[in-house]
C-alpha cells in the first residue's frame, strides 16, 4: 500500500467528499449544488482508477496518471457547468471520465495478475457500482414496486458498499 498511498487517500478523500457533497446537493437540489456533488465523485473515481492500474498493470505508472486523472474528473465537472450554464449542458467528458474506468477494469482483471491485492475486491466493487447504476436508472420503478425505498435510496447503498469492499481488503492486507 506505501507505493500507492497517494491513490488511496484520493480515493477515500474523494468518497468522503462526496458523502458531503452529496448531502449539500440534496439539501438544495440545483445545477450548483450539484457540482459539488459531482468533483468529488471525479476525485474518487481518479483514485480508484489509479489504484487498479498500480495493483495490476505499473505502480509507476500510477504514480504518472493520477494528477492527471484528477485534473481531467475536475476539468470535465467545470465544463458541464459552464455548458449547463449557457443552456447546453454537455455531460459527454463526465460521462466518459465516470464510465469509461468502469468498462476498462473488467478487462484488466481479466487480463492481469494482481501484482499485489486481490481480483475479488474489484469485482465486488463493479459489481456494487453497476448495481448502484441499475438502482438508479430504475429509481421510480423500484419504488413503485414496494413503496418502501427508492431506487435512488438503494444506489446510495450500494455505492457506499464500494469504498468499504476496498477498505476491508486494505485491513486485511495489513492485518
Amino acid at each position: 500500500m506505501p507505493r500507492l498511498q497517494a491513490a488511496y487517500v484520493v480515493f477515500f478523500a474523494g468518497v468522503l467528499g462526496t458523502a458531503f457533497g452529496s448531502a449539500y446537493y440534496h439539501l438544495d437540489p440545483n445545477n450548483a449544488s450539484l457540482v459539488w456533488d459531482r468533483v468529488p465523485m471525479t476525485v474518487g473515481f481518479a483514485g480508484l482508477f489509479t489504484i487498479i492500474i498500480g495493483e495490476f498493470v505499473s505502480v509507476r505508472l500510477a504514480r504518472l496518471i493520477l494528477a492527471p486523472l484528477i485534473g481531467l474528473g475536475l476539468f470535465s465537472v467545470g465544463y458541464w457547468a459552464v455548458t449547463e450554464a449557457a443552456g447546453h449542458g454537455d455531460l459527454r467528458l463526465y460521462a466518459v471520465v465516470q464510465f469509461l474506468p468502469m468498462l476498462l477494469v473488467p478487462v484488466i482483471l481479466l487480463t492481469r495478475l494482481p501484482m499485489i491485492g486481490s481480483r475479488s475486491t474489484f469485482w465486488l466493487v463493479i459489481g456494487f457500482y453497476a448495481a448502484a447504476k441499475v438502482f438508479e436508472y430504475f429509481d421510480e420503478a423500484v419504488f413503485s414496486a414496494g413503496r418502501l425505498l427508492s431506487g435512488h435510496t438503494l444506489k446510495h447503498l450500494f455505492a457506499s458498499l464500494a469504498p468499504a469492499t476496498v477498505f476491508y481488503a486494505l485491513t486485511r492486507r495489513r492485518g
